[in-house]
């Protein structure tokens, strides 16, 4: 059995209505989908759920919102009419209409109709069974999901049969609805399968898979075909544009694959997330994907001795923590520490930060650079190659790239650069074009 989650570009109209349909019926054990609210169908077009949030937003103020509120039961009609279903919505709508103006609707519930009506279409046209997400996904009142009482409640409502789910929002214990952060129909999907321990986990959306680098930097970068968890968890922390931490969890902690495929190009295999990957299985490059983020800090403390006095790097820590600044990477040498942190979470305070390491640590130098990237070069099969830094730092040398900070994990599951901001598209280019590129080719 498997678990399909059909993301908003999957389900915008009655055209990628019909495509969803095709890819449920040409496999048998697809039996269990999780739907989004309708997606954009075009540039400039409307998602859904935005729709629903400025409803909400023009209730709180006031303001009259009966044409948005129009646009939101139109495009559910032409999904039915285009889709030849008999399901009539014009009650429900009509219903949610009169409790909008009695103020009985929360902002939670408003967003959460998009995926609600989304399903219910979806269930006709499938021939599935209807299961609301509320029936099931059970938050505690903190706003975290109790995991055993929501999978025991969807094997109770499921009851073997083939269904189509609404993702994005549960119930909390008091009866009232809650919704997921943005992409919580990832999440919805993720306990789907979890719950039903389902043989894989296939999350449709509008791209071939999880890409080697940024389509925005490199041109037409290649899909990643098989990645470890681990390595997806690196590149999300990195800055690449993949799923939620919330998506992982619940399947991994089952061991269940999952498969990144694309709605609009379903012959293609997109992107297969396992717990582990055999060096058979394995794509040529020794890199897996390249990922980076810019707007990073590099604090550097120096201090004659500092290696032999006990807890100065403590003392670093605490001053940074106190002041609710993260650190991101701390390379450091004999006589010198130099962490790393986002600019933007300093802020205004950085004058009074370095007063207080001045007299904490009273060291022979302390100084900061700003506009530095962060790029991150992931792959699991790097443990296993010599001489990969020092290839890596060859290649970034002979195109002009000036390395300002180099930090490399135990496991060398990544090699991770700071590089000058204005480097940090050369830098990525530089690595697909020397360690990627020849092997996907």
């Amino acid at each position: 059995m498997k678990v399909l989650k059909f993301g908003g570009s999957s389900c915008a109209d009655a055209a990628q209505f019909e495509k969803v349909r095709s890819i449920v019926r040409a496999d048998p054990a697809r039996r269990v989908v999780v739907v989004s609210a309708p997606g954009k169908r075009f540039s400039g077009d409307h998602k859904i759920t935005d729709l629903l949030y400025l409803c909400a937003a023009h209730i709180q103020y006031g303001v009259e919102y009966d044409d948005i509120f129009d646009m939101i039961r139109s495009r559910f009609s032409e999904i039915a009419q285009g889709c030849g279903l008999a399901t009539d919505l014009s009650g429900e709508f009509d219903t949610l209409r009169k409790r909008m103006a009695a103020g009985a609707v929360s902002r939670d519930e408003l967003a959460s109709r998009g995926e609600y009506f989304t399903a219910r279409l979806m269930a006709e046209y499938l021939g599935y069974a209807f299961v609301d997400a509320a029936r099931w996904v059970r938050f505690r009142f903190d706003g975290t999901v109790d995991q055993d009482a929501s999978y025991a409640a969807l094997q109770a409502a499921s009851g073997g049969r083939s269904v189509v789910i609404p993702g994005f929002y549960g119930v909390m214990p008091d009866g009232s609805i809650r919704t997921f952060a943005r992409g919580g129909s990832d999440i919805t999907g993720a306990l789907a399968a979890a719950a039903l321990d389902a043989e894989v986990y296939e999350n449709w959306t509008d791209v071939d898979g999880i890409l080697m680098a940024d389509p925005r930097i490199v041109t037409d970068p290649a899909p990643i075909r098989r990645l470890t968890f681990s390595e997806l968890r690196e590149l999300s922390y990195i800055g690449a544009q993949v799923l939620h931490e919330g998506t992982i969890f619940p399947i991994r902690e089952k061991d269940i694959p999952l498969n990144i495929r694309n709605t609009n190009r379903p012959d293609q295999p997109g992107t297969l997330i396992l717990d582990s990957i055999r060096d058979e299985d394995a794509d040529g490059s020794f890199i897996t994907g390249i990922a980076g983020k810019k707007g990073y800090s590099i604090i550097t403390i120096a201090k004659s001795g500092m290696s032999s006095e006990p807890g100065v790097l403590l003392q670093i820590l605490e001053i940074l923590a106190k002041h609710g600044v993260n650190i991101e990477y701390i390379p450091s040498g004999i006589d010198i520490v130099s962490p790393v942190i986002s600019t933007d979470k300093v802020g205004g305070q950085i004058y009074e930060l370095l007063g207080e390491l001045q007299k904490a640590v009273q060291p022979d130098k302390i100084t900061v650079t700003d506009h530095i990237a962060v790029v991150a070069a992931v792959g699991r099969k790097m443990a296993y190659r010599p001489g990969v830094s020092g290839k890596i730092f060859a290649k970034l040398g002979e195109n002009g790239v000036n390395i300002r900070m180099i930090s490399q994990g135990p496991e060398e599951l990544n090699i991770i650069v700071g590089v000058e901001e204005k480097d940090f598209e050369q830098t990525i280019r530089t690595l697909y074009d020397s360690f990627i590129k020849e092997h996907v080719l």
